[in-house]
């Protein structure tokens, strides 16, 4: 072990999202030390969680701003927060409260012990897999079991392929999409499940909040609303479509962006490997 005792922090902030905050905090805890979680809760009038004295859980006032500018004042603030914490920590983890980075199980190693043996690389990204709620098929989720336990399908994306680990001060950009200055690597057995979509019902309740609708994010849950209905329309794919994907991304940037990935130019639903199934 090194001196720091290869740990990793993770970060996140969360307002009005108790169902995500709860699981979070659960999965989080069990891959990495509850002590070494990092919660911004947005809002004094935020209630704290059951579990928050086990974590580093901290109220700040909220400040109403457009969506955009929010993204960017929430990077902005947890960049700044990452750059303290790399005195005591090897490495830093930073996302939104939906998003929940995965090891494939069949490399048989916990996530901690997989990430601190990846040091080498200044950031990674995990291949974004956008869960999404089937309307016919599948039912409101049951909190309390394995989420994708009750999910079978996503979307392969490149806006939840974002370079989340961090080995050093990093920059992040708006909504941790980029860390400004630099590419980054995308790592072949790392996958970040987004859960945004993965309950329509909470969906639903969002898009008619008008604290959301007032903030700018009325045109964000309709496109979530559109994405549920797509995958009635696409065959889902197979585990090789995210290797495939996994190297398009690593591969194709726009002109206008070049650290972070283009978007994919082919179907991209897939069922997903009956082997993450209980891992979240």
């Amino acid at each position: 072990m090194n001196q720091k005792g290869n740990k990793m922090a993770v970060i996140s902030m969360a307002r009005n999202a108790p169902h995500f905050v709860s699981k979070w905090i659960s999965y989080y805890g069990s891959q990495f030390g509850f002590e070494h979680l990092y919660l911004f809760l947005d809002g004094l009038e935020q209630p704290l969680p059951e579990n928050a004295d086990r974590i580093h859980c901290f109220q700040i006032p909220h400040k109403p701003l457009s969506r955009t500018r929010g993204d960017k004042e929430r990077a902005k603030k947890i960049s700044t927060f990452a750059h303290t914490l790399f005195e005591k920590y090897d490495g830093v983890i930073a996302l939104d409260i939906d998003e929940f980075l995965v090891v494939d199980p069949k490399v048989n190693i916990t996530l901690h012990d997989y990430l601190v043996n990846q040091k080498q690389h200044p950031s990674l990204s995990a291949l974004g897999v956008d869960v999404i709620q089937h309307p016919k098929n599948e039912k409101q989720i049951n909190w309390g079991k394995p989420v994708l336990s009750q999910r079978s399908y996503a979307l392969l994306s490149d806006r939840y392929t974002k370079p989340i680990v961090a080995f050093q001060p990093v920059q992040w950009g708006a909504g941790f999409h980029r860390i400004k200055g630099k590419d980054f690597t995308i790592d072949s057995h790392l996958y970040l499940f987004h859960l945004g979509a993965a309950d329509l019902s909470l969906s639903e309740k969002k898009l008619h909040d008008q604290e959301m609708v007032k903030e700018g994010w009325k045109g964000h849950l309709k496109r979530r609303a559109k994405s549920a209905q797509q995958i009635q329309l696409l065959d889902p794919q197979g585990e090789d479509h995210m290797k495939q994907a996994q190297q398009y991304f690593s591969k194709n940037r726009k002109w206008y962006a070049w650290n972070k990935p283009a978007p994919l130019k082919i179907n991209t639903l897939i069922e997903i490997p009956k082997r993450f199934k209980t891992v979240l």
